[in-house]
């Protein structure tokens, strides 16, 4: 992941910052709970593309 499109990306659901995991290639959202996936290289920053954060899982 381009660090200067992680500093410019935010979670469209709350405007808040992204952190990136690699593990799973996604974009986390910590204040919204999702997981942004990124396809192809592009991050799909789309709230009903998100996967939602189990309670237990650890968001880095």
């Amino acid at each position: 992941m381009d660090a200067k499109l992680l500093q410019i990306l935010v979670c469209p659901v709350t405007k808040g910052s992204l952190t990136y995991n690699k593990a799973t290639n996604e974009l986390i959202s910590k204040s919204a709970r999702l997981a942004y996936p990124i396809k192809d290289g592009i991050p799909v920053m789309l709230e009903d593309e998100a996967r939602k954060l189990a309670d237990d899982e650890e968001v880095g």
